[in-house]
């Protein structure tokens, strides 16, 4: 944990600096200054339009009472195409333009599952489900077709 967070805040933050003073070494302070700009108003712009694409998708899916887990996967990581798309760089850039890549959002989603439901499965991560108030009987009705049975989800 310790060497991801050291790669997190001082690797990676060293080395977009020095490809940002050499890409500015080689066309200019100006137009790399550009660069960063047009690179973060459009990282935005498309996070923008692909977030709200999957808001609709997230809001479609609970409505037909499916629970929108690759939705709001996908929505994570496009907040986080957003956010590193904002900070100037330029391997946060190519990372972001990824995140919004829906066949690259795809890969690293699937890693993303794998990895956690390995975690989960060892004991490193506990879900908890819980509700606002008290529990509800959901016991099915005579005719009802859903075949579950009431289970109680924060014990």
């Amino acid at each position: 944990m310790m060497g991801t967070l050291l790669l997190l805040f001082i690797v990676v933050p060293a080395v977009e600096l020095m490809l940002l003073i050499e890409i500015g070494r080689h066309i200019g302070t100006l137009p790399t200054l550009g660069l960063i700009v047009l690179t973060g108003a459009l990282g935005a712009a498309l996070a923008r339009h692909q977030g709200l694409a999957v808001l609709r998708q997230v809001q479609e899916e609970t409505a037909a009472g499916r629970m929108p887990a690759a939705a709001l996967l996908d929505g994570v990581l496009i907040l986080l195409a957003a956010a590193v798309l904002m900070t100037p760089g330029v391997l946060t850039d190519a990372f972001g333009f990824l995140c919004l890549v829906p066949a690259c959002r795809r890969l690293l989603g699937g890693y993303l599952r794998r990895r956690f439901g390995r975690a989960a499965r060892e004991g490193r991560v506990r879900v908890s489900v819980s509700s606002p108030g008290p529990m509800r009987d959901v016991t099915p009705r005579a005719g009802d077709s859903s075949g579950g049975t009431p289970h109680r989800l924060d014990s």
